[in-house]
C-alpha cells in the first residue's frame, strides 16, 4: 500500500492531475474576480458612471505589485525548493480572497487584487517541475493540458459564480474559493514529493538579478518575450471590459448568471482548442501552430463589437476567446523549447511574465476605449494583437537565425 502510494505520488500523470487542479481552482479565483468586479463596485460606493474608469484602473494597478517580486520566487526555489513556493501563492491567494471578503471601500479591495499578484510565478515552476518527469514527445501535449486549465477555469468560475452572485451576494462566492483554495493548498502540501533540491548558495538578490539578465541577454527569449507580451496585452484588454459589454445588452435583474453564462459558453470552446492546439504543435511544429492561431484571433477579435444582443455577443467572444486560449498554452511550449538545461527552470518562472505585463498595458488602453464605446475594446484589440503577430514573426527569424 505504502509503495503503491509512493509510485502515485511520483508519477508525472498524478502530478499534472493535481497541478491542472491547483490551476482550475486559481484560475477560477481570478477568473471570478475579474467578471463580477464590475458588479461589485457599486456595493463600495463606486458611481455608476465611474465603474469602467475603476474597472481599468484596478486591473492595471493591482497588476504591479507582485511583478518585482517575479524574479526572487525562481531565485527560492533555486536556493531551498520549489514545492513550498508553489504552496506560497495559494497561500496568497487565500489573502486576497479574505481582504476582498472584508473590503469596506474599493481602496482595500485594490489592495487585495494587488495581493492576488504575489502569487506569481507559480505555475513556471509547476511546469518546470513537469518538464523533468513527462516524457519529452509528450510535453506538449503536458503543457497544453495543465494551461488549459487557465482558461477554462476564467470562464466555468463565472458561469458556476453568476447565480451565487445574484442570489447571495459576491462575498458568499469570495467564501467558497477560499474553502477551495484550503483544499489546494493541503493537497499541493501533501499530495505528492519534489525531489528537486536546491544547490545555488548565491545571494538571493544576485540570483534574482542573474534571472533577469538570463531572459534579457538572450535574443531569442527576449524577442519572444516582448512578442508575447503585445500580443497577450490585446487579449486581455478585450476579455478584461466583456462584463462590461453584457451588461450593457443585458437588462433583466440577473446581471451576474448573464455574466456567467456568457463567459462560461467560451470555456467550452477552449477546453476543447487548447488541447488540440497543442497537439498540433507536438506534430506541425510549435512556431507555425503559434503564428497561424495567432492570424486568425486577430481576424476574429473585432465581431464581438457587432454584436447587437447577447447570443451574437456570447458567440462570437466564444470562438475567437477559444482560438486566443489555445494561442495562449502553446506559447509555454514556445517559451520551454527557447530555454534550455539549467536555464529552463528560471525562465520558466517568468511564463506568464507577458500575460502579467500585458495585464497592466491591455486594460490602461482599454479604459481611454471605453471613452468612445464599451464595443471599441474588441477592435482595438485586434490593432494590439496584429502588432504582437508582426513581432511574433520576428521572434521567428531570431529563432532561425
Amino acid at each position: 500500500m505504502t509503495q503503491t502510494i509512493r509510485r502515485l505520488t511520483t508519477s508525472w500523470t498524478w502530478l499534472l492531475v493535481l497541478f491542472t487542479f491547483a490551476s482550475f481552482v486559481e484560475t477560477v479565483f481570478w477568473g471570478q474576480m475579474s467578471s463580477f468586479t464590475p458588479l461589485y463596485l457599486p456595493q463600495l460606493g463606486v458611481p455608476a458612471a465611474q465603474v469602467a474608469a475603476w474597472t481599468g484602473i484596478i486591473a492595471a494597478v493591482a497588476s504591479a505589485l507582485g511583478l518585482p517580486f517575479l524574479p526572487f520566487w525562481g531565485a527560492l526555489a533555486d536556493r531551498w525548493a520549489r514545492q513550498p513556493l508553489i504552496v506560497r501563492s495559494y497561500l496568497a491567494h487565500l489573502l486576497a480572497g479574505t481582504l476582498a471578503i472584508l473590503a469596506g471601500s474599493v481602496w482595500v479591495f485594490l489592495l487585495a487584487r494587488a495581493v492576488m499578484t504575489l502569487s506569481l510565478g507559480n505555475s513556471g515552476l509547476m511546469m518546470t517541475t513537469l518538464s523533468e518527469q513527462a516524457p519529452p514527445r509528450r510535453l506538449g501535449l503536458t503543457f497544453a493540458i495543465m494551461n488549459s486549465a487557465a482558461p477554462v477555469g476564467v470562464f466555468v468560475g463565472p458561469l458556476v459564480g453568476g447565480p451565487i452572485v445574484d442570489r447571495w451576494g459576491f462575498r458568499s462566492l469570495l467564501l467558497i474559493d477560499m474553502v477551495l483554495m484550503l483544499l489546494v493548498i493541503a493537497a499541493l502540501s501533501l499530495g505528492y514529493r519534489d525531489s528537486f533540491k536546491g544547490t545555488n548558495k548565491a545571494s538571493l538578490l544576485q540570483m534574482a538579478g542573474e534571472s533577469v539578465r538570463l531572459i534579457w541577454s538572450d535574443r531569442r527569449l527576449r524577442a519572444l518575450f516582448a512578442a508575447l507580451f503585445v500580443l497577450f496585452a490585446g487579449w486581455i484588454m478585450a476579455t478584461t471590459f466583456v462584463p462590461l459589454a453584457i451588461t450593457a445588452l443585458y437588462h433583466g435583474d440577473q446581471p451576474g448568471s448573464a455574466v456567467g453564462l456568457i463567459l462560461g459558453a467560451g470555456g467550452v470552446i477552449a477546453f476543447v482548442l487548447s488541447p488540440v492546439l497543442g497537439a498540433l504543435a507536438d506534430r506541425y511544429g510549435v512556431w507555425r501552430i503559434l503564428i497561424t492561431g495567432s492570424i486568425v484571433a486577430v481576424l476574429l477579435w473585432p465581431l464581438p463589437a457587432l454584436a447587437t444582443n447577447l447570443t451574437t455577443l456570447g458567440v462570437a467572444y466564444a470562438i475567437v476567446n477559444g482560438v486566443t486560449s489555445g494561442v495562449f498554452v502553446v506559447s509555454f511550449t514556445a517559451l520551454s523549447n527557447a530555454a534550455t538545461g539549467e536555464m529552463r527552470g528560471r525562465v520558466m518562472s517568468f511564463a506568464y511574465l507577458p500575460v502579467n505585463l500585458g495585464s497592466m498595458l491591455g486594460p490602461a488602453i482599454g479604459t481611454l476605449a471605453t471613452k468612445v464605446s464599451v464595443f471599441a475594446v474588441f477592435p482595438a484589440a485586434a490593432v494590439i494583437m496584429l502588432l504582437g503577430v508582426v513581432l511574433l514573426l520576428v521572434a521567428r527569424r531570431t529563432e532561425t537565425a
